[in-house]
């Protein structure tokens, strides 16, 4: 006779012996141990104590509530309803509740958006500062990513508009773009990418033909737009910069006009513009983005209509900035998942943590990580400057952005990728953050530029702004302040080849070489300004970051054979001193960077 189990059989389920580590739950900022005292060198003491429990107060929602809403609302993609079931034609974007509780949490109980252009968010009395938007959203991205393109659009669309619109149209937009309270936000997007033209702007084909029938908005007079764009991130935005060709303009990007377009008329009347279909991504997926066709749309001038394209330059370049601010917090995210797994997990005698060749792979993760993040600090210190009225700073951004843009976006992937194969095949499952990670961290390689054409944009920066003139002469200087003599030395000598190899190929216009000069000059950035912070940072105790800064010059900066063995002790000191990611004296630092004859 067959035995048959039931419920109620007591027989006890077979449990793992040893579990996988799950840090859900984790606070992002509390794991990330140094970012405290890292934010010390860039934010202003009283502004830091009272950033700081809000800096904890999001690591804690990234790591646990937002991690889970971002997975749910990455397994329910948004839905475009074109009727209602009344049978009227109206289109709207459904966005899942989980997807709506990350844009609450980004736009409205943190004001990311806004906080640049108003006082009065978190309770500050100021604008903040651009580093504090950045150190904020590193966080929130460590847990979702697809929300932080409406968060950048709808901040760097205000800053566009703010600087080159009409007071009058500035003034009838501002209040919506900059509110705290998400039913009333006006959330912001850029529609540019048309299928025939891609990357190459100048081709934009959407026609703009004047609209005497519309009244102007202040001297912003208006237009109405005919035409196609093919990839429209965040299309359900509330208003939105789109480039487009007055009927009788030349030819390429000197032909454009900067627009902008609102999703309604000042009289409640749906503009005319469709959402053809939302685009299935390989990443993003709880954020909308689709096609839009332009029937007629009204839309106004923004600034000088001859320089629509330099003006929208400055809206893709804040968005540039963003994707760079994205792909650090990401790769801390893998890196802080890499960590907790190796320091957890036991396997074959030990902790995976104490393997010769898991700590090499782990430093693999950790130097380029750290990299983005004290380069993407640097550039918004420096923006904060340029918008200061410093044009030195403003032309070490109009470098320093597409930088970061290249070469930390493109870092990300294979960052989230190894860090995947740190946890093993349940780092393949949907289940952990791992996957996620990977998918998105490749938009940030396309959106905005793909890597060739930023690359080129870096070379184009150094060749007609000098840009390289206002950025070389700053980090000789932090240079100065290194306290390991040997060290700087070799230092200064990879910097200075690095950007004498970029300012080569940037003036000879040798465009196969732009990636390898705009990579050399990247890391040449990331190690200075991470010696000049393991400096000031010394004072407290941790060099730690002067450490990081000479793995950078041996493993980016320097000649190396492929196929010889390499400095194995210096590689074994790095793992001793970093991995537990506390404090290093400056004297241990210096006996590894630069160790005794």
């Amino acid at each position: 006779m067959a035995i048959r189990r039931t419920d109620s059989d007591p027989t006890p389920a077979v449990q793992p012996a040893a579990p996988l580590p799950d840090s859900h739950g984790i606070n992002v900022f509390d794991a990330d141990p140094r970012f405290r005292d890292l934010l010390a060198l860039y934010v202003e003491a009283p502004l830091l104590a009272h950033l700081e429990p809000h800096l904890r107060r999001m690591g804690a929602l990234a790591g646990g509530e937002l991690e889970a809403a971002a997975r749910a609302a990455d397994a329910h993609p948004p839905v475009l309803h074109h009727r209602t079931r009344a049978g009227e034609d109206r289109q709207w974007i459904e966005k899942h509740p989980a997807y709506r509780r990350l844009e609450a949490v980004a736009f409205a109980e943190f004001g990311l958006a806004a906080m640049s252009h108003r006082a009065g968010v978190l309770g500050w009395a100021d604008r903040f500062p651009p580093v504090v938007k950045y150190a904020l959203s590193y966080l929130f991205v460590q847990a979702e990513f697809g929300v932080c393109c409406p968060l950048s659009m709808t901040d760097s669309l205000t800053r566009t508009l703010a600087k080159f619109g009409d007071p009058a149209l500035v003034s009838h937009f501002l209040a919506a773009l900059t509110a705290d309270d998400l039913d009333h936000i006006a959330q912001g997007a850029m529609f540019m990418t048309e299928q025939q033209a891609g990357s190459d702007v100048g081709g934009t084909a959407t026609r703009a033909v004047r609209a005497f029938d519309i009244p102007p908005v202040g001297e912003a007079t208006a237009f109405r737009l005919y035409g196609d764009k093919w990839f429209c991130s965040n299309a359900y935005a509330a208003v939105a910069m789109v480039l487009a060709r007055p009927d009788g303009a030349g030819p390429g990007t000197r032909g454009l006009t900067l627009f902008l377009l609102p999703r309604r008329l000042p009289d409640g009347t749906p503009n005319r513009y469709r959402i053809v279909r939302l685009k299935e991504k390989l990443g993003t997926r709880g954020m909308p983005s689709g096609e839009i066709r332009l029937e007629g749309a009204v839309a106004w001038v923004v600034g000088d209509p001859q320089r629509g394209f330099a003006q929208m330059s400055d809206m893709i370049n804040m968005s540039r900035l963003s994707n760079g601010m994205r792909a650090a917090g990401m790769m801390r995210r893998a890196l802080t998942e890499s960590l907790f797994l190796a320091r957890h997990r036991e396997a074959f005698g030990g902790r995976l943590i104490d393997k010769p060749l898991m700590r090499r792979q782990l430093l693999k993760l950790m130097l380029p990580t750290e990299a983005a993040r004290s380069v993407m600090l640097f550039t918004a210190t420096q923006l904060a400057r340029a918008d200061a009225g410093d044009d030195d700073a403003r032309r070490r951004v109009r470098i320093l952005t597409p930088l970061v843009k290249f070469r930390a976006c493109r870092d990300a992937r294979r960052v989230t990728g190894d860090a995947m194969e740190v946890r093993g095949g349940s780092g393949y499952i949907e289940e952990w953050s791992d996957a996620r990670l990977v998918r998105d961290s490749h938009l940030g390689s396309i959106w905005e530029g793909t890597s060739n054409i930023v690359a080129l944009d870096v070379m184009r920066a150094i060749r007609r702004e000098g840009a390289l003139e206002a950025l070389a002469p700053a980090l000789d200087a932090m240079l100065d302040h290194v306290p390991v003599t040997p060290f700087r030395r070799a230092l200064r000598a990879s910097v200075h080849a690095a950007c004498a190899f970029a300012n080569q190929c940037a003036v000879q216009g040798t465009e196969v070489l732009a990636r390898q000069a705009a990579t050399g000059l990247y890391y040449a950035v990331a190690a200075v300004v991470l010696a000049d912070e393991g400096s000031r940072l010394s004072a407290q105790g941790d060099a730690r970051r002067i450490l990081l800064s000479a793995m950078a010059l041996a493993h980016r900066l320097a000649k190396r054979d492929p196929i010889a063995a390499g400095d194995v002790t210096f590689e074994e000191n790095c793992a001793r001193l970093l991995l537990d990611e506390a404090p290093v004296p400056l004297a241990t630092v210096a006996d590894v960077v630069a160790p005794p004859a």
